[in-house]
């Protein structure tokens, strides 16, 4: 697949692929992903009669990168990608589905940076304050230490093992699994995906400005805690709906999303 590029306010080049020709979806991908990661996703919406737009956030992939990091920066990226689809203008629609992380970056879009999008999707967004699990600082300068000494094998398992909670062996199966090289490259980005969810707590003036209806959604097999930050953000946006899945820890297969996805965006 050829990548198109486009450039964020800040002259960050962005990497980005469009799957179908029905309206355009942005595919944002959560920690340690690239735009690789959701092409399956966006094949099953191209099939719907929508085009998924998959991109690598900055830091990662094809994309560039510019210092200093901010999460605006972020929102920024988003919209330029939005912009280069045709939202706002001859694009009638455009939306956006955020996994993990990523939902943070379509909020950071919406409520900052102005991205022109009718309807959103996110995933099991991380606000686990919402339900008394805070980010701990601890180990977050942890993390941060760990990518400033180039260490990324040891700070991507540090990330997956201790902030996430992956048991050991879900551990050494990243580690041995085929896309353990590319986590490793992108490792630095695990300090942008902290600084977006700040202490986890729900942002609510950022929730409050997301006027759009918004879907929500998570696995009905991911820790309550998860489910319970999904549902909490779901309540706390204007147009927030929350549903769950079938699925597995933290993720719903793209066949099954997809039309979940579809029928909301089209509604």
């Amino acid at each position: 697949m050829n990548a198109q590029f486009t450039t964020s306010s800040d002259g960050t080049e962005l990497a980005f692929e469009r799957l179908g020709d029905g309206p355009p979806v942005l595919v944002t991908g959560g920690a340690l992903s690239t735009r690789a990661a959701g092409v399956p996703f966006a094949r099953e919406l191209a099939g719907l009669g929508l085009s998924g737009v998959v991109y690598d956030r900055r830091g990662r992939g094809d994309s560039g990168d510019t210092e200093p990091y901010a999460p605006v920066r972020e929102g920024e990226d988003l919209a330029a990608v939005a912009a280069a689809v045709g939202a706002g203008g001859e694009e009638s629609e455009c939306f956006a589905f955020g996994m993990s992380s990523g939902g943070l970056v379509l909020l950071e879009a919406m409520a900052h940076a102005g991205a022109a999008l009718s309807r959103i999707v996110l995933f099991e967004p991380p606000f686990t304050g919402a339900v008394g699990q805070l980010q701990d600082p601890v180990r977050v300068a942890r993390l941060t230490e760990l990518v400033s000494e180039g260490e990324r094998a040891e700070a991507v398992t540090y990330f997956l093992s201790e902030i996430i909670g992956l048991p050991p062996q879900a551990v050494e199966g990243a580690r041995q699994s085929p896309a353990w090289e590319e986590m490793k490259k992108i490792a630095h980005t695990l300090c942008y995906d902290t600084t977006l969810l700040g202490d986890s707590t729900l942002p609510e003036e950022t929730l409050a400005a997301v006027r759009v209806p918004t879907l929500v959604l998570s696995s009905d097999a991911s820790t309550p805690v998860l489910q319970d930050a999904a549902r909490a953000t779901a309540e706390a946006l204007p147009n927030g709906e929350y549903r769950t899945l079938p699925g597995v820890f933290h993720q719903v297969p793209p066949e099954e999303l997809a039309p979940v996805v579809q029928d909301f965006l089209m509604s």
